[in-house]
């Protein structure tokens, strides 16, 4: 994790005083792949009312849903490539192009599947760059991204466009979600630097980091990393099965039905931090074969989450225990739709549309929007910089 460096006082300073600018008050933003809209999020009147929305795109259409229920309704349901060939749509002028390309080529999971077409997504991306005449990109991806091929691949095409480039590996904890979710970004900016402004300093850090007086940040106060009691604890025991058609946060706090040997499962791995390697060594009865041959890796399946730390990461089956450290830190159950959505710093006043797994899938997908608004933080200061400010 990045620390802040001395330097980053002077970067302060200029930031403060921008915020005092007379210049453009909306800076117009598209947003590719943008699945229910976390990053847009970010970008919107919940954390920065800088950036006014005009054009967005995904092929899911519960996702396409979800955003323009929340965002506005300019999101288009359609493939971006084919929406790229057709003629008669055309992309607005934009200052910003925001998105994140499927991730599946890049994960540890496909890392043997060297021909997935997924991984050149980020083209159409940067037509719609060129087209829209943006100023600044930001692309989001898995942190391998940052490891692969394409990564040249993406720096040259952005500087052929006139972008100067750079890129980070950033945790979400470190910006006030209850989640340790690290992500790639990839910022492009014309007309001036974009390390000058990026990545963000960091809002919040590790407890050891801030005894230790190992942040140096200035006059900036660093907070501690978010926990899930934080943003769980208030939640009642969750009820039924269904969504229900009630006022948030309770429509989406629903359990499930597991079977006897999850239950037993459950009450075996009954203690914080507690995973599949304490449930074979305490119920080797209850544990599956193919975990008793899995000797190594996958340290959070059938993990309970701690009280007083951030959630690992939540990915799109949390609901299911066997995926990951998804249960709850005191109740025997995996977590709910709406505490996975909170983990993921989504806000209750945050409709989603869909059914029980597409809503599941758009809250793993998205960007925690607390992230986002820190990464829309820097995109803005890259916009004052080349407007004159």
């Amino acid at each position: 994790m990045r620390e802040v460096a001395i330097s980053e006082k002077s970067k302060m300073s200029k930031r403060q005083s921008r915020r005092q600018s007379n210049l453009p008050s909306k800076f117009k933003v598209i947003d590719l792949f943008c699945g229910a809209g976390g990053l847009s999020l970010g970008f919107s009147k919940y954390f920065n009312n800088r950036f006014e929305h005009v054009w967005a795109n995904d092929f899911d259409e519960a996702a396409v849903e979800t955003f323009n229920h929340n965002l506005g309704n300019f999101c288009i349901l359609g493939n971006i490539i084919d929406i790229l060939r057709d003629k008669s749509v055309a992309i607005p002028k934009a200052d910003v192009v925001i998105g994140g390309p499927p991730c599946q080529g890049f994960s540890l999971l496909n890392r043997n599947r060297e021909s997935d077409e997924r991984k050149q997504l980020w083209r159409p991306f940067l037509k719609v760059v060129e087209r829209c005449g943006a100023k600044v990109f930001v692309m989001e991806n898995v942190p391998q991204l940052l490891n692969s091929a394409e990564i040249m691949e993406i720096k040259e095409a952005g500087e052929s466009l006139g972008f100067n480039i750079t890129t980070a590996k950033l945790c979400a904890a470190d910006y006030g979600v209850a989640q340790s979710r690290w992500r790639a970004f990839v910022l492009g900016c014309k007309e001036v630097d974009p390390k000058l402004f990026f990545p963000p300093i960091r809002t919040h850090a590790q407890a050891p980091e801030l005894e230790s007086n190992r942040l140096d940040t200035g006059n900036y106060e660093v907070q501690p990393w978010t926990t899930v009691r934080e943003v769980i604890s208030d939640l009642p025991r969750p009820l039924g099965t269904e969504i229900r058609d009630i006022d948030p946060p309770l429509d989406l706090h629903f359990g499930r039905k597991p079977t006897q040997m999850s239950r037993q499962r459950y009450r075996v791995v009954s203690k914080e931090g507690m995973n599949r390697f304490d449930l074979q060594r305490l119920a080797p009865e209850l544990t599956p074969e193919c975990w008793k041959r899995k000797k190594s890796g996958g340290t959070d399946l059938f993990g309970r989450l701690w009280w007083d730390r951030p959630a690992f990461t939540v990915r799109t089956e949390f609901f299911k225990p066997e995926k990951g450290r998804y249960l709850h830190p005191r109740q025997h159950r995996p977590i709910t739709h709406r505490e996975a959505a909170r983990i993921q710093s989504f806000p209750d006043s945050f409709i989603f549309k869909g059914s029980k797994i597409e809503i599941a899938r758009q809250i793993g997908n998205a960007v925690p929007p607390l992230l986002a608004a820190r990464i829309a933080d820097c995109v803005l200061e890259c916009l004052l910089e080349s407007n004159g400010g």
